[in-house]
Formats: C-alpha cells, structure tokens, sequence
C-alpha cells in the first residue's frame, strides 16, 4: 500500500471536520486505503489471468446463461458504491468458458471505477473476446448509492443497462429468448 493514500485518507477526515486523531478515527486512514485497495483490485488482473485457460471444446450451439451475479462496483463521478447483479449469456462456436470464470470476469470490471454503461460494455467485450461467441448479451441491473444517499435520493431506483453483440443484436428472438429467461424468477 502507498503510504500516501492513507494520509490523504486523513485529510479527508480533517476536510470534513473531522479529528482523525480521535480514538474512534486512529486507524480509519489505514483501513480506509485497505478497502479501496479491494474495492479496486480489478486494475491488478488482466483477462487472461482471470479466464486462465478454462475454456473447452464443445458441439454446445446453444444460448449459455448465468444470471444474478452479484457485483460490487465505484461509480467513477462519486466514488459511491453501485451494487447489484449481472446476467451474462453467449452462444459458443466450439468453445465454451468455464462457469466460474463468468463471475470471475464480472468481478475483475466491478472492481474498478467506471459508470455501469461502460461496465456493462466491459463485460460483454470480454466474453466475446475469450469466446469468439457467436453473440454476448449482458444485462445489469444496480442501485446506485449516489443516487440513494445524496442527490435527488430515490432510495427504490434501479438502474438497467444492456449490451448486445453479434445474433443478440441481429436477431429478435434470440434478443427475447434471453430477455425472458432472465426475467423468469428463480
């Protein structure tokens, strides 16, 4: 950790009012750096390590789906949390990714700072690119803090964004056989 990101986690406190030196505020700065550290650790992993040769031969043709990932994300305007859940599909053309990896790749573009549009566009670049897919669709669905606790504060709002690729983009019915499959309720 650089020891500056603590310091400068001290001069917040002390930007807001706050007595860092305060028994309750002691460690805050490190901790503080420790979190934002992970919160951003997405920028110390690269997509080949994530995906670490886990993609195999397969006839499957099929749309593949993995719904409700969790994801944890910083909007790049606040520095607030969005937190909420993508779904991820792809039709394989002879190879298909390890299910773990799915996540995996969701979590390396969450832990980075971004606004959930070119979140969204992140993940579906990346499957395809590992994939060579014959179509990616990546719908999130998130609440962003931002909103929640500042601003206009709607504490109920839900954001959604898409990305579709390749026959997700060039086909309706494929386009709506994802679109209701990740509407179905578990």
């Amino acid at each position: 950790m650089s020891l500056e990101l603590p310091n400068s986690y001290r001069e917040i406190l002390l930007g807001v009012g706050e007595n860092p030196d305060r028994e309750g505020l002691l460690d805050t700065p490190k901790r503080a750096a420790k979190a934002m550290q992970y919160l951003c650790n997405g920028y110390s992993k690269s997509l080949e390590e994530v995906v670490n040769g886990a993609l195999f031969t397969s006839d499957n043709d099929e749309m593949v789906i993995v719904k409700d990932v969790e994801l944890y994300s910083l909007c790049e305007h606040h520095l607030l949390p969005f937190i909420g859940k993508a779904h991820v599909a792809y039709i394989p053309t002879g190879k298909v990714l390890g299910l773990s990896k799915i996540a995996r790749i969701v979590d390396m573009y969450a832990r980075r700072m971004q606004i959930q549009e070119n979140l969204t566009r992140q993940i579906a670049l990346a499957i395809q690119e590992v994939t060579g897919a014959a179509g990616v669709a990546v719908v999130i669905e998130a609440q962003h803090m931002c909103m929640m606790m500042r601003g206009v504060e709607k504490q109920n709002s839900v954001m959604s964004t898409s990305v579709m690729l390749g026959a997700f983009r060039e086909s309706f019915n494929t386009r709506q056989e994802f679109l209701q499959l990740i509407a179905r309720s578990n």
